[in-house]
Formats: structure tokens, sequence, C-alpha cells
């Protein structure tokens, strides 16, 4: 049964705390390495006051903090494994939890282009498991490279688990496409900050909902002189319904028991509210009823896939044609991105404001 309030954990239950780690500002490899050994040490504190942890989850952001100097950002972007990976390795595997860590960022295969936002989850044998690099960066203010494919793998004790990175989860797709790959367990490392508190809260909800599927949250918290951010991590189960839920202070813990079986047998058996079942086996009753068979019907109705799978620059005109057709906008001007009429204008030198 997925439970919250206790410390432990069982052959069925993955126990997994999510940690609102206060946003860093640093500037620095020597900087960044103190902090990497400040979150080993919250591993290790955490785990020994829940015995039961069996998953550990670090905000977006958290290892690098957020480098609002373009030179900054590039000089102190990582790779993996590196040195950041090799203390996380060694922590999880020295106190036996598995843990979800933040590199912002990743350098990139060419070394022209911009670093990638990427997360590790890590086993507790101090094996690298899955690498996910962010899909849906939070442009215009963002300037990472995109990555390009959601993850599952066996996480803690068998449960199907997969990355996503802060604003991947405004889009519903990336929910979709990781619970049909199988996700049983879908974690969200955010940066995110006000004003947008109570529309990322409902998400993860709403997500869980939709996709029958549990949802680990962990948001920063504190003002790195920049942006507030809002913490509210969370624990949500499969039907939607918070099992735990931070406040906004620095540093707070939620954690939850989440039962494997309990989520299998959910997808095996329910009916009604079985969205990712329905999706695939549309008006079953009706079909069945009809005499066209016991699988409802499978394909796709939605045109707007369609042209996207198979035509990609005619659905970016179509999207373009109720939106905007420029990646600026002049109400909002960005350093680094175009004004609106102005195609020839230089890339600025900073991807952020240079707010230091």
């Amino acid at each position: 049964m997925t439970r919250h309030g206790d410390i432990s954990s069982s052959p069925d239950c993955v126990g997994v705390a999510v940690y609102q780690y206060e946003m860093p500002r640093l500037h620095t490899k020597e900087e960044i390495m103190r902090n990497v050994e400040k979150i080993c040490e919250a591993v290790k504190g955490t785990k020994k006051g829940i015995p039961g942890m069996d998953l550990i989850v670090f905000p977006e952001y958290s290892t690098h903090g957020i480098m609002y100097d373009l030179k900054e950002m590039m000089e102190n972007a990582t790779t993996i494994p590196g040195p950041e990976t090799d203390m996380f390795c060694e922590v999880c595997k020295e106190v036996g939890v598995w843990g979800v860590f933040s590199l912002t960022g990743e350098r990139n295969e060419d070394p022209k282009k911009r670093p990638y936002n990427t997360l590790v989850l890590i086993n507790d044998q101090g094996e690298i498991i899955q690498k996910y690099r962010k899909i849906l960066p939070w442009v215009p203010i963002e300037g990472w490279y995109p990555g390009d494919k959601v993850h599952v793998s066996d996480g803690p004790k068998g449960m199907k688990v997969s990355l996503i990175v802060c604003d991947d989860g405004n889009y519903p797709e990336i929910w979709r496409e990781a619970s049909t790959k199988g996700a049983e367990l879908i974690v969200r490392c955010q940066g995110y900050m006000y004003p947008a508190r109570d529309q990322q809260v409902m998400v993860a909800k709403c997500m869980a909902w939709m996709n029958n599927v549990y949802v680990a949250v962990a948001n920063a918290a504190g003002n790195d002189g920049v942006y507030s951010y809002f913490g509210h991590s969370a624990i949500v189960g499969n039907d939607g319904r918070t099992l735990g839920e931070c406040g906004e202070e620095s540093n707070g813990i939620q954690y939850g028991q989440i039962s494997i079986s309990a989520i299998r047998d959910s997808r095996a058996n329910d009916q009604s509210q079985n969205h990712l079942f329905k999706l695939l086996h549309r008006g079953y009753n009706g079909v069945y009823n009809s005499g066209d068979g016991d699988k409802g019907v499978a394909k796709c109705p939605f045109d707007f896939y369609h042209t996207w799978v198979n035509s990609p620059e005619k659905a970016q005109a179509q999207i373009e044609a109720i939106t905007r057709k420029t990646i600026g906008v002049a109400c909002c001007p960005v350093p680094g991105i175009p004004a609106p009429g102005d195609l020839h204008t230089k890339t600025l030198e900073h991807a952020l404001p240079d707010l230091t």
C-alpha cells in the first residue's frame, strides 16, 4: 500500500525523498565542488534520519546553481562521468541509496554548441543508470541545447523510473511519452520560481492522474539574487492525490512509500480512470457491442500529431499561424534573442542577462 508519514519502506514499497535544496549562487569550479560535498552530506544525513529511504531527489540547478554569466557557464560545464558525478556515485554506494542529481550543464559533443541541462539517476552501487538531457529548455531565458529522448530505467526494487526537468513538465507529451514507455515513477527536478507556484503544483497532480503514474517533484527554495524559488516539493500518488508536500522552506524534505504492486494492480484492473488503456482502446464498449471486436479503436484521431510526425515544418507553421513567427517579442527583450523584424541581429554575448 502506498503511504506517507513513516521513515521505513518495504519489499513492495520504494521509499522516496525529495530534498528542497536552497538554490546556490556559484561562479567557480572550486565553489561547485564544495557544494557537491554539501549535497553529499545531505544524502548521508537524510539516509540516517530516514533509514527506509531508497531514492533521494535533488532539484534542478542544485549542483551548479544558475550561472547568469555565459563565460562562467561555459567554463564550468562538466562531463558525465566527471568530478561531480564521481562524488555522487561514491556517496550513493557508501550509504546504499539511489539518487537523482542535476548537472547544469553537461558539455555538448560539439564544443561550439551550448551545453545540455542534464539529470543522472545513480543506483545504490554507485553506477549511473540513466542520463537525461532536458528536451524543452525554459526559453527564452535558458540557453541550453535541447535533448531529444525520454528514457525509462529499472530503478530501486525494479520500479520503472523516468526523469524530466522543470519546464519539460509543462508539456503533456513528455508525461505521456514516459508513461507509455512503462514509467511507474516520473521524477521532475525543478528550479521553478514565482509567480508560477499554483500552476506547477497543479501540473504535478494532474499529470499523475492523467497518466496513472507516481510523481516525485524536487524544487528549489530560496532566492539567488535574481529569482525567488517557491519550493513545494512533493510526492504524488498515481491517483493524482498528494502524499506529502513541502512549503517554501529551504532544505525541507518530504518522504513517501510508493507501492510497486499497487500501481501495477491499478493499471491492470482499473476501468473508468485507466487513461493509458482507454487512450488506445477508444470506445471499446460501443465497438464491441457493434460487432467490431474487443479492442476498441487504436488509430490516433489527432490530426496535429500526424502532421508533427510526418511533416515537422508544416506543424511548426501551423503553430506559428496561431501564435507568432519570431522567437523574439518586442515587449519582452531578452539578450541573445533577435528582436522581431531584425533577422540580421547579431546574437549577443550572454545566453542569460549578466546580473552579477
